[in-house]
């Protein structure tokens, strides 16, 4: 987000963007989000509807005003699907290969849904439909988008080398308007994204917690009694989200470590499960269960994928350019080895000894009902509190909220 406010100051005025600036800017979306989540959780379906609804119009909207302003100078058909240029020092293909990184951007996400799988209706049914859709919605957008942009890119190093971005310059470029080149939907769009993806880091760090995973999870793990929602795990996520920011303020370059080994963590994140499906044989999940594919098409699905993830992992910890230097350096390895550190004296002094699985009613779940720990004594047996549960009073499940109805 700094990054991306960074650019957007770049373009709406002549002046050198301060760090400060930036950070005041990120600290502002985070406050917006954090209240939002714990004081307007009832507002949470509008709100990701209102997303749905900003993003899709405002990639219908940009991409007509991009043609309509850079009419007619538009870059040619081959200049946008057939011209390959390579200006990163690496040979041809390593370079291709560096370029899926940012391809594999516009369809991930689909991860959002298993953070929020627990108050899903139906989850068992719901939850692949989303996954499904929203790498279809990525892919038909993604390509158009990316499509739209290079026809009206312009130079391409003024595009390579803007210190506002090659998207915003491109905008730019194409409106000959510094105003006009925002066109104000980055900036809403920014708030979507943190607020929602403040809901589900919240709520991944609630699980975890309730899991027995986290140092202090009792504490992380409570539900508050009257706003309905894992408010001590909002709270440590928003924290975090602002002591992450104020390394910015020492060191763009250990925060962009921090940024990029997030990303590396994500993309592994989608090989675990599968991996573990595969090395027990495939054969463990229900049969019954709701998404099935044919057993060979499967192997064949979750190795291409596991194989993926393993290729772009490796790529994303290249420097993205050569020769390297200790500015061009990337640093993400550090920062990864230092979080698997972390993680590691995590396990063996606290998560082994506690750690046990998901704690859910796997019945339940499958009717949309959340099981959670009760906020007084942090028990779960399958019949106490959850999200919604008012402290002690341990009268069993609770009803799904409707939060992403």
């Amino acid at each position: 987000m700094s990054k991306k406010s960074g650019g957007l100051i770049r373009v709406l005025q002549d002046y050198v963007a301060e760090p400060w600036h930036q950070f005041l800017i990120y600290i502002f979306y985070n406050v917006i989000a954090f209240i939002i989540n714990a004081f307007a959780t009832d507002f949470l379906p509008h709100i990701t509807k209102a997303a749905f609804i900003w993003s899709i119009s405002g990639f219908a909207i940009i991409c007509i005003a991009l043609l309509a302003c850079a009419s007619p100078n538009y870059n040619n058909g081959d200049f946008v699907f057939r011209l390959f240029l390579n200006t990163t020092g690496w040979p041809d293909g390593v370079a291709w290969l560096l370029g899926l990184l940012q391809g594999g951007l516009g369809l991930i996400g689909y991860d959002a849904v298993a953070h929020m799988i627990e108050e899903i209706p139906n989850p068992s049914r719901e939850g692949p439909k989303i996954m499904a859709y929203t790498v279809l919605v990525g892919l038909f957008t993604g390509f158009i988008f990316l499509a739209v942009l290079l026809l009206v890119a312009g130079s391409v190093n003024e595009v390579v080398y803007s210190t506002a971005g090659p998207v915003l310059q491109i905008f730019y470029n194409a409106t000959n308007n510094k105003a006009g080149a925002v066109l104000r939907f980055p900036l809403i769009c920014l708030l979507f994204a943190t607020t929602t993806i403040m809901t589900t880091s919240s709520r991944m760090t609630y699980a975890f917690a309730r899991d027995g995973g986290l140092p202090f999870s009792r504490v992380f793990s409570r539900v508050h009694p009257r706003l309905d929602l894992p408010l001590n795990a909002l709270y440590l996520t928003t924290a975090l989200v602002i002591i992450f920011g104020c390394i910015f303020l020492g060191s763009s370059s250990a925060f962009n470590a921090i940024v990029s080994a997030s990303v590396v963590a994500l993309g592994l994140s989608y090989a675990i499960p599968p991996a573990i499906h595969c090395l027990r044989g495939r054969n463990k999940l229900p049969e019954t269960r709701w998404f099935k594919l044919p057993p060979l098409i499967g192997w064949i699905v979750n190795l291409v994928g596991i194989v993926y993830v393993l290729i772009t992992t490796v790529l994303f910890l290249f420097p993205p350019a050569l020769p390297v230097t200790g500015n061009n350096m990337n640093y993400c390895i550090v920062a990864f080895g230092i979080i698997l550190a972390i993680s590691t004296i995590q396990w063996w002094v606290d998560g082994r000894k506690n750690f046990t699985g998901p704690k859910i009613d796997v019945a339940a779940l499958s009717n949309g009902e959340v099981v959670g720990i009760a906020p007084e004594d942090g028990v779960v047996d399958g019949k106490g509190g959850g999200l919604g549960t008012e402290a002690g009073d341990g009268k069993g499940k609770v009803e799904m909220r409707e939060e992403l109805r």
